[in-house]
């Protein structure tokens, strides 16, 4: 299996200080090429580790699948270098009978970055892949309190970052208990959601009704777009969503939380989801003192 991390020497300097030369832990990043009965799928940068979660959850993510069921196996395909050794970096998905093989159009025929899932996209239209789960009349209702216990919990369990400062986090939390029930790292966000969302399709848990995906830095459209695939009610995250994540959420019926950190929060679509019993607080004019033109009266 491939390294999770790697160590290299380095010069630490101090401007008007000191200068030394130590070793330090670095997140590995590495390709993985997914293959679905023998043909190539995509491949992407990751941190090696869980990476049958994550060509599971990539494959839920492009609408390849939609269940554990349909995930018959994977296997790393040996003799990939020239030199017949098993680099543990291509892994070969086979689709249970029945299950059609992936659109052609799908294939990426390049290099993904940890950085950006969407490189091999050839538009945005191409993005937006129909769910077969709505999360519109999800139950889901949470207690604002127990929310803004997420961040803390994700971090404390972040054993690899805690070496590198590298890695992303995703994790998936019971919006009733609040039981965190996966945590994934990786060095790309959209890396770490597909191998969260892999695993709970591999235990056969989609759609992921009454959950909360958490993730350690900002929601982008893709993670929206992925929540929706594996039937997310609530995607919830340290920093800012996009304009257009937060555009994808109302459409879906997806509750977006950003800056969720300390006792605060900000809630861009699917408030509803949220309880609390402080009054809600409110910016903008009570409506009875806008300008008629305003609101439409003649």
């Amino acid at each position: 299996m491939g390294r999770i991390t790697v160590r290299r020497r380095v010069t630490r300097l101090t401007v008007g200080g000191s200068k030394s030369v130590r070793e330090d832990v670095l997140a590995a990043e590495e390709p993985l090429e997914i293959r679905v009965g023998g043909q190539s799928l995509a491949i992407t940068m990751r941190t090696p580790g869980n990476d049958i979660d994550l060509a599971a959850g990539f494959l839920v993510s492009e609408g390849v699948i939609s269940s554990g069921e349909q995930f018959s196996a994977a296997r790393y395909c040996a003799g990939a270098t020239d030199e017949g050794l098993n680099t543990y970096n291509v892994l070969d998905v086979t689709l249970a009978p029945g299950v059609a093989p992936p659109d052609p159009s799908l294939q990426r025929n390049f290099f993904t970055t940890s950085s950006c899932g969407l490189c091999g996209k050839a538009s945005i239209d191409a993005v937006r892949t129909t769910s077969a789960y709505t999360s519109e009349s999800d139950a889901l209702r949470i207690e604002a309190a127990l929310l803004t216990t997420f961040p803390d919990r994700l971090r404390e369990q972040q054993a690899v970052f805690d070496k590198t400062g590298g890695l992303h986090a995703a994790a998936l939390f019971d919006g009733a208990t609040g039981e965190l029930l996966v945590l994934r790292e990786d060095v790309g966000r959209h890396n770490a959601v597909d191998k969260v969302i892999g695993w709970a399709t591999r235990e056969n848990l989609l759609p992921l009704r009454g959950t909360v995906l958490m993730v350690s830095g900002r929601a982008s459209f893709e993670l929206m777009q992925k929540a929706s695939m594996a039937g997310v009610p609530m995607l919830a995250a340290v920093s800012a969503p996009s304009s257009l994540a937060a555009e994808l959420a109302s459409e879906l019926g997806i509750t977006l939380v950003g800056f969720l950190r300390g006792d605060s929060m900000v809630i861009y679509a699917g408030a509803e989801r949220v309880l609390e019993s402080a009054p809600l607080e409110s910016d903008l004019p009570p409506i009875e003192n806008l300008p008629s033109e305003s609101i439409g009266v003649a």
